[in-house]
């Protein structure tokens, strides 16, 4: 059972608040989008909106698994299977748009909320992936799921939801899942610094160049991109071009210049190499 106390622990606002945080009605992440696709709406997000809407997104989605584990009508594939994908909705649409932009467009603040939040988001999927009521009503519907006359689709979700729950622990003792949680927790804290270092160490593989020639190749644009990140990093007349965190660089198909090439490519190549975290 999911006792108060572990309920509690996961409902206080652990997340640091942003000295600015704004007021709930202007955090779009707290809505649906209105955009086509229901698109974020990026003009509107900023960082301060991300910690709010985890934690309204986390507890919403406890109160909605709790209501659904405490109804007194049967188990059936509607009000369980059904009911489980459909909860969380602040929570899903939080994670989607943070852990998007986090990779793609991270800074400092960002980087420490991922820090902050990956054993909390363990122990939030945990509060509910160990949950013995929900294993009894997703197992006992497993067990007689022939005989429910589902489509081959919501079978397909059943069956993939029991080995889910399975895999997760759902059948071990309590103190076995104690430990798990605490497993949890160690690696995905452990998983996000090293996410994070590796980041770090792609960031700081840049490979420098210093004369325009040797650009031969690239377009305007992405001369132009090399200028500016080599501004950024605080040479000002001079070009830099970064790694990708991939087995190939695609910018070698591009260039012309021969030694500009092996030097991408032996930079490539020692990623990870150089002492670093």
């Amino acid at each position: 059972m999911l006792r108060a106390p572990f309920l509690t622990a996961l409902l206080l606002p652990v997340i640091a608040p942003a000295a600015s945080a704004p007021p709930p009605s202007e955090n779009p992440l707290l809505a649906p989008s209105p955009l086509e696709y229901a698109y974020p709406p990026f003009d509107r997000i900023r960082d301060e909106h991300f910690g709010a809407a985890f934690e309204q997104g986390m507890a919403e989605q406890l109160r909605e698994v709790e209501a659904m584990l405490s109804a007194p009508a049967a188990p059936t594939f509607a009000n369980t299977l059904v009911a489980l994908e459909r909860s969380g909705e602040t929570l899903s649409r939080a994670r989607s748009v943070f852990f998007n932009l986090a990779g793609a467009h991270g800074n400092e603040r960002t980087r420490a909320l991922e820090r902050q939040l990956a054993p909390r988001l363990a122990a939030h999927a945990d509060a509910i992936r160990l949950d013995p009521r929900l294993f009894a009503r997703v197992d006992g519907l497993f067990a007689v799921r022939a005989q429910l006359g589902l489509d081959p689709e919501s079978l397909r979700l059943l069956e993939k939801s029991h080995a889910d729950l399975v895999r997760a622990g759902a059948r071990l003792a309590e103190p076995e899942k104690a430990r798990l949680r605490a497993l949890n927790a160690e690696i995905s804290s452990l998983q996000t610094t090293f996410t994070q270092n590796v980041l770090k160490e792609v960031n700081g593989s840049l490979v420098w160049v210093d004369r325009a020639e040797e650009l031969d190749g690239l377009t305007a644009a992405e001369v132009a991109a090399a200028a500016e990140l080599a501004r950024a990093e605080g040479r000002p007349g001079a070009w830099a071009l970064r790694l990708l965190n991939t087995s190939g660089q695609p910018v070698l198909a591009s260039l012309r210049n021969r030694a500009l090439r092996e030097r991408i490519h032996q930079a490539s190549l020692a990623r990870g190499s150089r002492g670093g975290e």
